[in-house]
């Protein structure tokens, strides 16, 4: 394998069903695949790390299949955050710039994102995300960046995520024992949103509901930026093991009766439809009596789905509707419920196909991992940017000087 390369950039996922390792590289500004590993996910328990050992030994099994396909060492990566203990809050914060008018500079942009993040929250609480809503500069709102514009205010809405300071900790020593770093943490909803939602999407006002295994993250943006993140602590497998339960048979093969014959609208399956399976003995089994059992959970995530909105205000805010991705976005009729419980239009989210990478990626369970991709490209590009700028500042002052 040949060394460490600058313009490399890895993501880990730790699901709870599956461990992605994703590797790619920027060639020419632009970003490209350079591999991946995906193993069975271990010591997972309700969408948390439960036990070390394990989850790094699954963690250290997907980089090495991702080294192996990228042909390259990989020491570092960017993680995913998600799960039931997501919290979001917006807030609002600003400061006088002084007695006259002035240009607004980048550092008064952080001071400001400063005050708005310095409200009272449970010490166990991290910062993921600071994800400024608008700047709001005189009272004129409705600013994007307000660098270089003239006042005497600056003020900005702010949307914090927020997750477990110990379920992240969690996320770091898991992949520090399979021997990568982390260079940073990325909520799992936002980098899915980064994969799936359009431009005009995320400006119309649309929801992202990422649907893992063990709980259904979300993401809101109106107006082009984040409004409300949350997460519902109901997955792919509480569909699973409602079916295990009701039908009296073993997990695994409740999870393939799903995926073979699964649907969420009793109305769309025929009456007389039957399969034969063996429970142990082979016996009938009505199609409807499936879908009977999974209808009700699809729709009593998303009566939570619609409470959380409403608990954020955004209800009304979906023009551009709802988009479902992750493993569970892929069982048939949740675009339905989706429709009928939220009354806006839903479409699946496939993840947009980087170059080279291989047509089996391009499926809702990717979304987040070639989310984050992007998120680490952009970020980075951003930062470059900023970088610069400080440096052509520098310069022209120091020529100046002369």
């Amino acid at each position: 394998m040949s060394q460490k390369q600058d313009n490399l950039m890895v993501v880990l996922d730790i699901g709870s069903a599956q461990t992605r390792v994703l590797a790619g590289e920027v060639y020419d500004g632009a970003l490209r695949y350079r591999g991946h590993g995906v193993v069975e996910s271990a010591g997972m328990r309700k969408g948390l790390i439960s036990d070390l050992a394990p989850a790094a030994k699954a963690v250290k099994a997907a980089n090495e299949l991702a080294e192996h396909t990228a042909r390259i060492n990989i020491d570092e990566c960017a993680v995913g955050v998600g799960g039931p203990h997501i919290r979001g809050i917006n807030t609002n914060g600003g400061f006088e710039l002084g007695n006259r008018m002035r240009e607004i500079t980048r550092e008064d942009v952080r001071t400001a994102v400063e005050r708005a993040r310095a409200v009272e929250r449970p010490p166990d609480r991290e910062i993921l995300h600071l994800l400024p809503r608008q700047f709001i500069l005189d009272e004129q709102p409705g600013i994007f960046d307000p660098v270089g514009m003239v006042g005497a205010r600056l003020e900005v809405d702010l949307h914090i995520a927020t997750c477990s300071g110990s379920a992240l900790q969690s996320t770091i020593t898991c992949a520090n024992r399979a021997g990568l770093e982390v260079t940073e943490a990325v909520l799992e909803s936002i980098a899915a949103a980064e994969a799936t939602l359009s431009a005009d999407e995320r400006e119309l006002g649309v929801c992202l509901l990422d649907i893992g295994a063990h709980s259904s993250d979300l993401a809101v943006f109106f107006e082009g930026a984040v409004a409300h993140t949350a997460s519902i602590p109901i997955g792919g497998a509480h569909f699973t093991n409602d079916l295990a339960v009701g039908l009296q048979m073993p997990v695994a093969q409740a999870e393939e009766l799903k995926r073979q014959y699964g649907h969420v609208v009793v109305t769309s399956i025929p009456q007389l439809a039957e399969i034969e399976i063996h429970n142990p003995n082979p016996q009938s089994l009505r199609l409807r009596a499936i879908a009977e059992i999974l209808e009700p959970r699809a729709r009593e995530l998303l009566y939570f789905v619609k409470e959380s909105l409403r608990q954020g205000a955004v209800v009304e805010a979906l023009g551009a509707g709802c988009v479902l991705t992750g493993g569970g976005a892929m069982m048939p009729g949740m675009l339905d419920v989706t429709e009928s419980q939220l009354r806006v239009p839903a479409r699946t989210g496939l993840p947009v196909r980087l170059s080279h990478m291989p047509g089996e990626l391009v499926h809702p369970s990717f979304a987040t991992v070639i989310g984050m991709l992007l998120y680490s490209h952009r970020t980075r590009v951003t930062r470059a940017a900023e970088d610069n700028s400080l440096r052509a500042k520098l310069r022209a002052i120091f020529a100046a000087s002369f």
